[in-house]
């Protein structure tokens, strides 16, 4: 049974950090493309960032840029995600996904294979 798991959210200030993991099981973590997304009350799901199987790509839309940084461990099965700088309109449920491939970062436009249940991560002001 594939689990993608998520931890290290939580409520954090405005202009501070946290880092995301999604630990990976039940899957060979190397066959996969992994993205984080987050959902912000009311609001569609949003693409965040995509890493390639090797964590040699990445992928970031405009909006992501600078901010955060998406890293991958194999030898842990588990994918990061850095965020600095944290702002209000940041508060979402953050969720990691795995889409199968080795020659795909991801996207948007892509349909994930798993998907983990996601965690919180609120800005205050």
């Amino acid at each position: 049974q594939v689990q993608l798991v998520e931890s290290g959210g939580g409520l954090v200030q405005a202009g501070g950090s946290l880092r995301l993991s999604c630990a990976a099981s039940g899957l060979t973590f190397t066959s996969y493309a992994m993205g984080w997304f987050r959902q912000a009350p009311g609001k569609g799901r949003e693409f965040v960032v995509g890493v390639s199987w090797n964590g040699g790509s990445t992928y970031y839309p405009n909006s992501m840029k600078g901010r955060f940084t998406i890293s991958r461990d194999n030898a842990k099965n588990t994918v990061y995600l850095q965020m600095i700088s944290l702002k209000p309109e940041d508060t979402a449920v953050y969720y990691c996904a795995a889409l199968k491939g080795t020659v795909v970062v991801g996207g948007p436009g892509y349909t994930y294979d798993y998907w983990g249940q996601g965690t919180q991560v609120t800005v205050s002001s």
